[in-house]
Order: C-alpha cells, then sequence, then structure tokens
C-alpha cells in the first residue's frame, strides 16, 4: 500500500491505478473510451516512466511529469482543429481542481512543502518578468511576488499560490522543451531540481482530487483520443 513519510502518504502509480480501477471499470461500462479514463491512463503512464527509473535526470523527470500533467488539463479547440492555449486550459483546471478538492488535498502539499514553495516563489530565473525586464523593476517584482505568496498563506488563499506555482513550473518545462536550455547543464540545476521535486508532490494529489471527486466532471474536448 501507500509508504508514509514523515508528513504525508506517498502514493505510488500502483496505489493510484488501483484507488482508480472500480470508477475506471463504471465509466467504462457506460463508454468504453470515456475520455476521463483515457486522460488518467496517459497521466499514469508518464509517472510510471519516472518511477521505475533510478537514475532519470531532473530534465527528462520534470518533462515526463508535465506531460502527465498536460494529460489530464490539455482540451482540443474545436473551432481551431488544434489543442487549447497551454496557460488558459491550466488556469482553468487548477480552479476546478481546487472547487472539488473538498479533502484539502493540495492544500495539505502546499502546507507540507511550503518551504520548496516559496524556494520557487524566490528563484528569479523562474519568474517570467525577469526575462522581460532588466535591473531595478526586475529586483522589486520578484520580491514583490515572494511577499504576494507569504501574504496568500498567511490568509489561507491558496488558489493564488497554486496558479502562481505552476507558472513557474511552466516557465521551467518552457525552457527545456523550447531549446533554451542545456541538457544536464549546471546553470539551472537547483530550478530544475526544485520544480521537479515540486511537481512530484502536487501530481498525486491532483490524480486523487480527479478519482474521488472528479470522476463524473466534464475536463474537456480530449486532445489525439485513440482510434
Amino acid at each position: 500500500m501507500c509508504r508514509m513519510t514523515e508528513s504525508t502518504v506517498v502514493w505510488t502509480v500502483r496505489d493510484l491505478r488501483r484507488r482508480w480501477k472500480p470508477f475506471k471499470e463504471e465509466l467504462q461500462a457506460a463508454r468504453r473510451d470515456h475520455p476521463t479514463a483515457i486522460r488518467i491512463h496517459r497521466c499514469c503512464s508518464w509517472m510510471q516512466r519516472v518511477e521505475i527509473s533510478e537514475s532519470m535526470h531532473d530534465d527528462d523527470a520534470l518533462i515526463y511529469r508535465w506531460i502527465a500533467l498536460n494529460s489530464l488539463y490539455g482540451r482540443w479547440n474545436d473551432e481551431r482543429r488544434e489543442p487549447a492555449p497551454n496557460r488558459q486550459t491550466l488556469s482553468d483546471f487548477a480552479d476546478r481542481l481546487l472547487e472539488l478538492d473538498s479533502d484539502g488535498r493540495i492544500v495539505t502539499v502546499l502546507h507540507d512543502h511550503k518551504r520548496l514553495v516559496m524556494s520557487i516563489m524566490d528563484d528569479e530565473f523562474l519568474a517570467k518578468h525577469y526575462w522581460e525586464e532588466p535591473g531595478d523593476a526586475r529586483a522589486r517584482r520578484s520580491k514583490k511576488a515572494v511577499f504576494d505568496v507569504r501574504q496568500c498563506y498567511l490568509d489561507q488563499r491558496f488558489a493564488p499560490v497554486l496558479w502562481r506555482l505552476l507558472n513557474r513550473i511552466y516557465l521551467m518545462r518552457c525552457q527545456i522543451m523550447h531549446g533554451a536550455a542545456t541538457a544536464g547543464g549546471a546553470l539551472n540545476r537547483s530550478s530544475l531540481r526544485r520544480c521537479n521535486v515540486m511537481l512530484g508532490h502536487l501530481l498525486p494529489a491532483i490524480l486523487l482530487i480527479i478519482i474521488d471527486h472528479g470522476k463524473d466532471e466534464d475536463w474537456g474536448t480530449l486532445c489525439y483520443p485513440p482510434h
């Protein structure tokens, strides 16, 4: 079953699949190609790639984990006949997760790993404005971002914390996917490692929310359904 750590339960892909199995069978009895079942199947397949590897580099692990997440939030734009833009679909997805999260799984992850969250927020290289603004203005915005997230923790407002955190991880994902980072390079190792570890904490919580409370939700038109 699930392995216990000091602060939380660590769910393996096998655990998650076992928990999902009765719900999957229920959905597939009504519709064999149910999109939510396909989303979770795809997500678990990429999560497992990370789990079974004993020596995977952070670059690869982060990309595999982001693909797993993208399997859950990605939506098809029927009008343009292509996947909908990432940022809007991810924002909508994050909002929906928090609405469904009656067990407080995401809040628990954000509390248990607050130090890691704050280190990601304090990393100016993961801030979009770092690459857009020079000098003093950039430094002021970096300090304000950290202050704002600390205030959100005090106010128990976790939607902006989750969204800003995902944005930082997304920026690192973009650096790798768009060829703006060197494979195994030394310059971004700390930033990359933090993002990879944090996404590893978030993914099981996200999956559990969908399994326990979101199996009947409409998560949008599935991208590239199997034929």
